[in-house]
């Protein structure tokens, strides 16, 4: 089984494409959607964040209010760094045994969504890697559409390798800018050539 990584920046257009992907009946993994899942109310890892940063990055449910975090760590470098130790070794964890539950199966390919995976160093772990970018007008554009301000962006943008590092060293490149049908049959080129 090949197993691919999905990578690129923050509003690159991951999205969509793993949700192609998913259409033609491929397996992904989503790694943001397990780190959302491990801050779920229960879950040790949320505990860990509030002794870490205090109950002020709950909302009144006792969930994690997820603006309010990113906020705080994103500003500071080393709470930063705290945070992803709670997460990370976690996230990492569950991707790794997805993909070797992936390996039991009669699947050609599996896909894992690391938006981190070159930051990280997990580039090793998968036989493709493909990145997916954009300008970054249109990367700002798509972040201002989910109410980020420019603050925001500036210190997301700051965390992660600039998205020309990650389309340089990707095996395969996709390009979200335009329709989504030519993000597609990029997407069926790549999957040829696998």
């Amino acid at each position: 089984m090949i197993t691919m990584g999905l990578t690129g920046g923050i509003g690159a257009g991951k999205s969509e494409a793993s949700d192609y992907l998913k259409r033609l009946g491929i397996p992904v993994l989503d790694t943001d959607v397990v780190a959302r899942e491990l801050v779920t109310p229960g879950q040790p890892a949320l505990a860990e964040i509030v002794a870490a940063f205090g109950s002020g990055i709950l909302d009144f449910q006792g969930h994690l209010d997820r603006t309010r975090l990113g906020l705080r760590v994103f500003e500071d470098s080393a709470a930063l760094q705290q945070l992803e130790a709670i997460l990370h070794p976690r996230i990492y964890d569950g991707w790794t045994a997805w993909t070797r539950e992936q390996a039991l199966h009669d699947h050609r390919l599996c896909a894992v969504v690391i938006p981190l995976l070159y930051e990280k160093g997990y580039d090793s772990h998968f036989q493709v890697i493909v990145a997916v970018g954009c300008t970054p007008q249109t990367q700002r554009q798509r972040l201002h559409q989910r109410q980020w301000t420019d603050q925001m962006i500036d210190q997301r943008l700051a965390a992660q390798w600039p998205m020309s590092d990650k389309l340089q060293r990707a095996d395969y490149c996709l390009w979200s800018e335009g329709r989504r049908d030519v993000l597609h049959q990029q997407i069926q080129v790549v999957l040829k050539s696998c």
